[in-house]
């Protein structure tokens, strides 16, 4: 029996056209490279759902996120597998959310884009299309990121290049698969199956969740304003193994009250491969003391999205804490 797979077009520069304002998302390109290449043997059915208005990645917000888990809940029982056109500048905060929000997943949800139009002659869409309209059929269970002949966990995938065609890399977990004349998928790494139909996505709220890159003379009052409240969640992205300049004590102060006033601090490192261990170096330590909770070896778009997800859910702060530095969809390695 046929597989059939639902599109989801999120937006993206794989369906954009060129306008006297520069590539814009445009209707049509997708449509008519699918048109193009139907009846196929070696492809399942699809069918093509449009989320309006199609977006630039860089357009994104959270609430698209639940939107774009939404329309997998609506859709999952008429379909094998999902694959999402997206832009490529935010796909991985966008494929970590989707982690998170569908709890229980069965089925493959494949993000893809590209770097190039499918107006353009030498677009890389059409093969990143094609490919993952068949990873979409396989036994590989959770949201992947499918770029430049890898198959990657969409919450371990960074984007490392703005236009070279080998756009993504995974600096703690090796490639669920590589693409080349065959498909060689490592089913050793894949996630087992949820445990069928993920619950309805809900957000009770918007959480102010934000990033902060740590550097070289930081100072404590930009510290202050950054952790100022309402900010409910910071990525605190440190040096190598998860140090901070401790010596500055008004820094660690500033720290610590933003968590004594319920503010979740998650420590993740700037390297783009290795893994925090927060109590190796007194610099380090300094952050565990103040209840600095470690990012393990996620990614800080995976610990930020992550983050967003559990407060936005409404669980209670100690909660949250706990959850973030254990594994809830493959974005953590084990110990």
């Amino acid at each position: 029996m046929t597989k059939k797979v639902c599109i989801l077009h999120v937006g993206g520069t794989i369906g954009m056209a060129l306008s006297e304002y520069g590539w814009v998302p445009a209707k049509g390109f997708v449509e008519r490279y699918l048109k193009s290449i139907e009846s196929r043997p070696a492809l399942p059915d699809w069918d093509l759902h449009r989320l309006e208005p199609l977006l630039d990645s860089a357009n994104m917000r959270p609430s698209d996120w639940v939107r774009i888990a939404g329309e997998i809940v609506a859709r999952y029982d008429d379909y094998d597998g999902f694959v999402v056109l997206h832009g490529t500048d935010t796909m991985v905060y966008t494929a970590s959310a989707l982690s998170y929000l569908l709890h229980g997943l069965a089925k493959p949800v494949v993000m893809t884009g590209a770097q190039l139009s499918l107006q353009d002659v030498r677009s890389d869409g059409r093969e990143h299309l094609v490919t993952a309209l068949i990873l979409a059929t396989l036994e590989i269970p959770e949201v992947t990121l499918y770029f430049g002949a890898q198959l990657f966990r969409g919450n371990r995938a960074q984007k490392i290049h703005n236009h070279d065609f080998v756009a993504f890399a995974s600096g703690n977990l090796r490639p669920l698969a590589k693409v080349g004349v065959r498909i060689d998928v490592r089913f050793d790494l894949v996630r087992p199956a949820g445990s069928g139909v993920p619950r309805a996505v809900e957000l009770e709220r918007e959480p102010e969740v934000i990033a902060l890159r740590v550097f070289p003379g930081i100072s404590e009052t930009l510290l202050r304003r950054v952790l100022a409240d309402p900010v409910d969640g910071v990525v605190l992205e440190t040096y190598g193994t998860g140090t901070f300049p401790s010596a500055q004590a008004g820094l660690l102060d500033a720290i610590g009250e933003a968590i004594d006033r319920g503010a979740v601090v998650v420590n993740c490192s700037q390297c783009h491969s290795g893994r925090v261990h927060q109590d190796l170096y007194g610099t380090g330590r300094a952050l565990s003391d103040i209840g600095v909770v470690s990012g393990h070896d996620m990614t800080p778009e995976a610990a930020l999205t992550k983050l967003y997800c559990l407060l936005g859910a409404g669980r209670p702060v100690e909660e949250v804490r706990r959850r973030m530095v254990h594994d809830l969809a493959g974005e953590i390695s084990p110990l």
